[in-house]
């Protein structure tokens, strides 16, 4: 079930990430927008981790009797 979310996680990042630079492409959103968004890619990286964190203390803890 981890993997089928991981999957589907990166997806969901991929058709965003993808969509924002489709949208600059086509000029439906202006070029420094983009360029400050771009400035805020580590923060995905940060979000996962942080995923990843909570997934492994919840799949450590016993289940409650």
């Amino acid at each position: 079930m981890a993997n089928q979310q991981s999957r589907w996680v990166g997806g969901v990042i991929l058709i965003v990430i993808g969509s924002i630079f489709l949208l600059a492409n086509l000029d439906l959103i202006d070029r420094d927008t983009l360029h400050q968004l771009w400035k805020f890619w580590p923060l995905i990286l940060i979000l996962l981790g942080v995923r990843m964190l909570v997934r492994n203390e919840h799949c450590r803890r016993p289940p409650d009797a």
